[in-house]
C-alpha cells in the first residue's frame, strides 16, 4: 500500500474507534444509571416499611431498621452492561491501535511528530494501561472514566488537531524521539488511570462514611472495591508510572534537547511543567513512604498531579509558545 492509502485507512479507523469508545461509555453509563435507580428504589422501600397498614407511622421506626438487598435481575443487567462496555472498549482499542500504526506507515516514521499524533498515541496508552490492569486489579469499574477520557481526546484530535501525515521537522530527527515520547505517553496513560482511580476513591470513601452514619449506598458504588483497595491500586499504578516519567522526560528529554537545540535544559515552558509534574508525583510517593499518608490526602495529591499533567499535555502545547511549539496544531 502507498503512504496515501495508509493515511486514508488511519483517517477511517481513528473516527470509528472514537464512536465505539463512545458506545462503550454509554454502556458503562447505563451500568451506573441502573445502580443509581437501584438505590432510589431501595430508599422508597425503606420509607414504606416505616408506615403501618392503616397509614399510621410505626413507633420507633427508622430508615436504618431495614436492609434491602439488590435484586438479582438488576444485578445481572448491571453486570451485562459492564461486560458489553469492556468488549466494546477492546474492539475500539484494536481499531485505535490500527489507526496509530497505519498513521506511522503513512508518515514513514513513528507517529508522534505533532499534537494530533501525540494525542492519538497518548490516548491509546490510556486505554492500553487500563486493559492491561483490567483483570489483574479488576478495573472494569473504571470503564466509564477511561472511555470518557479516550473518546474526548480522540474527538478533539480528529475535529481540531488533525494534521496531514508528513515528514518530521529537523529537530525531531533522532532515535531519542522514540524513547522520550513513548515513555511520556505510557506514563501519561498510567497517570490518567491513577487519577481516575483517585477520584473514585474519594467518591467511595464518602459513600462508606455515609453508610456508617446510617445512610445508603448506590448499587453502582457497592460494586466498586473498598476505598482502601482503591487507594492501594492508585498507588501501584502511579508507582509504576513515576520512574518511567523520570527516565523518559527528565533523562531522555534533556539528552534529546542537547541534540536538537545544543543545551540539556533551557527552562522552556514544556520543560518547566514536566518538572512540576515530576515534583507533584514525587511528593505523592514521598508522603506515602515517609509520612504514612494514605487515603484522602494522598488521593488529593494524585488528582492535583493528574491535572498538572493534563495542563502540561494540552495547555502548554496549545496556549504557551516555546521550543516545543512544533508539537502544536
Amino acid at each position: 500500500m502507498s503512504p496515501e492509502a495508509y493515511a486514508q485507512v488511519s483517517n477511517l479507523l481513528i473516527p470509528t474507534a472514537t464512536v465505539i469508545y463512545a458506545l462503550a461509555m454509554l454502556s458503562h453509563t447505563l451500568e451506573w444509571a441502573m445502580g443509581r435507580a437501584s438505590v432510589a428504589k431501595t430508599a422508597v422501600v425503606e420509607q414504606e416499611v416505616l408506615v403501618a397498614s392503616d397509614g399510621e407511622p410505626v413507633p420507633g421506626g427508622s430508615s436504618s431498621d431495614t436492609t434491602v438487598t439488590e435484586s438479582p435481575e438488576r444485578s445481572e443487567r448491571m453486570a451485562a452492561a459492564s461486560r458489553v462496555g469492556v468488549l466494546l472498549t477492546w474492539l475500539a482499542f484494536v481499531l485505535h491501535l490500527g489507526g496509530v500504526v497505519t498513521r506511522g506507515l503513512a508518515a514513514e516514521r513513528v507517529p508522534w511528530g505533532n499534537m494530533y499524533e501525540f494525542s492519538i498515541t497518548a490516548s491509546l496508552a490510556v486505554a492500553a494501561v487500563y486493559l492491561i490492569f483490567l483483570h489483574r486489579y479488576k478495573l472494569q469499574w473504571l470503564g466509564l472514566g477511561v472511555t470518557l477520557v479516550v473518546a474526548a481526546v480522540l474527538g478533539l484530535a480528529t475535529l481540531a488537531l488533525y494534521t496531514p501525515a508528513g515528514p518530521l521537522v529537523p529537530a525531531l530527527h533522532s532515535y531519542w524521539l522514540v524513547i522520550h515520547v513513548s515513555a511520556a505517553a505510557i506514563s501519561g496513560g498510567a497517570f490518567t488511570v491513577g487519577g481516575l482511580v483517585s477520584v473514585l476513591y474519594l467518591v467511595k470513601a464518602r459513600a462508606e462514611r455515609r453508610v456508617l452514619a446510617g445512610g445508603t449506598m448506590s448499587a453502582s458504588l457497592r460494586r466498586l472495591p473498598s476505598a482502601e483497595a482503591m487507594d492501594g491500586t492508585a498507588y501501584k499504578v502511579l508507582a509504576f508510572a513515576f520512574p518511567l516519567w523520570t527516565f523518559g522526560v527528565l533523562v531522555a528529554g534533556p539528552i534529546w534537547a542537547e541534540y536538537a537545540w545544543g543545551r540539556y535544559w533551557g527552562w522552556d515552558p514544556k520543560e518547566v511543567w514536566s518538572l512540576v509534574t515530576w515534583v507533584v508525583y514525587a511528593a505523592y510517593l514521598h508522603a506515602r513512604a515517609t509520612a504514612g499518608w494514605r487515603g484522602r490526602r494522598a488521593a488529593v495529591i494524585a488528582i492535583v498531579g493528574w491535572f498538572v499533567f493534563l495542563f502540561n499535555f494540552v495547555g502548554v502545547n496549545l496556549l504557551v509558545s516555546g521550543l516545543h511549539s512544533y508539537a502544536g496544531v
